[in-house]
């Protein structure tokens, strides 16, 4: 029987997806909305928790920049001078008086709001090498966005009051280089333990969830500041160590499809074993057709294209001999729609991009 996998060329797609594990999401597929959430919840919380003194030795590879550094996201200056760096061990906190003096174990998910309960206490993906002095300032205070600062950093982080309808407390905004890798941890921490109470105040959650006022604001970080190489490459780094992932690195646009406007979009991995071998889509975005080309068929194949709210746009059923399939897109608008094709024993779905 013909399995149908397909490989597809979504814009910045592919740069994304380069690492993530065959079949690593397989489970989610097809999910969406909340039942999305639950089903990544059940993939990423089975992960191996570290020691809290292992993650000295974890940053070595999850947080080291090209020049064999500390990539402290508190002290780094992607448009200019960086102020200090750090050597990895020796620089180490210890003590510390002023900034530039060591570097520490950053909670971004601040312990006190989850009471240094495990394994959130040890997860790599919220924890972050950073300058101890600003670390220290930063304390337990809500991320945010600063009306009036009280206090800047060398690289421009700043404590003050804030600016975000919702919250008028003190917040501590990072710079705008890291807001969306900071959003993507937290947007983490909400599926890997949706289950786990983040209540303790000042935070920024309800038990599992942020509160709105905060959802709005990260996943507007995470539109403003997208997925960086850094960030895919701590995603790896920490799946070796951990053997879990981030799905928000993997899969931007899940920030939406979880959290956004893109609910009732079915969630499709793309990622499979065959996936040049049975089945390949192209081109993808199109204008006029999108051909579907199949290696060795030997059954009839079900073929639909669905509005993103899962409308019927066309259908047609193909004899087995069949190789290539050409669905027609002169007469639709430019967007994204859904391709759903179905043989005696295998169903998946994939999107298409009209331009």
């Amino acid at each position: 029987m013909r399995r149908f996998f397909c490989f597809l060329f979504l814009l910045g797609y592919i740069g994304l997806s380069a690492q993530v594990p065959v079949s690593y999401y397989q489970s989610a597929q097809n999910q969406h909305g909340y039942a999305l959430r639950v089903a990544l919840h059940q993939i990423i919380k089975i992960h191996t928790e570290q020691t809290y003194s292992g993650l000295w030795t974890a940053f070595y590879t999850t947080d080291m920049r090209s020049d064999g550094k500390v990539w402290d996201i508190y002290s780094d200056n992607p448009d200019g001078q960086t102020p200090y760096l750090y050597d990895f061990g020796s620089d180490q906190c210890g003590n510390y008086s002023s900034e530039g003096d060591c570097y520490n174990r950053e909670h971004s998910v601040p312990k006190s709001w989850f009471n240094g309960a495990t394994p959130m206490y040890t997860d790599l993906f919220h924890i972050y090498p950073t300058d101890g002095w600003v670390n220290n300032k930063r304390g337990n205070l809500p991320f945010g966005e600063v009306g009036n600062a009280s206090w800047t950093s060398l690289n421009g982080s700043k404590v003050g009051s804030s600016s975000v309808s919702g919250y008028s407390g003190q917040v501590f905004e990072p710079i705008d280089a890291y807001k969306g890798d900071l959003a993507r941890s937290f947007l983490y921490m909400t599926v890997c333990y949706m289950d786990k109470n983040f209540s303790y105040e000042p935070s920024m959650f309800e038990g599992g969830s942020l509160k709105p006022w905060a959802l709005q604001m990260l996943v507007r970080w995470c539109d403003e500041d997208p997925v960086s190489q850094k960030e895919i490459d701590r995603n790896n780094a920490i799946y070796a160590i951990q053997h879990n992932r981030n799905p928000f690195i993997d899969f931007p646009e899940l920030v939406h499809m979880i959290y956004g406007n893109d609910t009732l979009q079915p969630f499709v991995t793309n990622l499979t074993d065959y996936a040049l071998t049975h089945c390949t889509v192209y081109p993808n975005p199109a204008s006029d057709y999108v051909h579907v080309s199949i290696t060795d068929p030997n059954s009839p194949v079900i073929c639909t294209l669905m509005s993103i709210t899962g409308q019927m746009l066309w259908h047609a059923d193909f004899p087995a001999e069949v190789e290539t399939l050409n669905i027609p897109l002169q007469e639709l608008p430019s967007g994204m729609y859904l391709l759903h094709l179905q043989d005696g024993s295998y169903s998946i779905m994939r999107k298409i991009v009209k331009r």
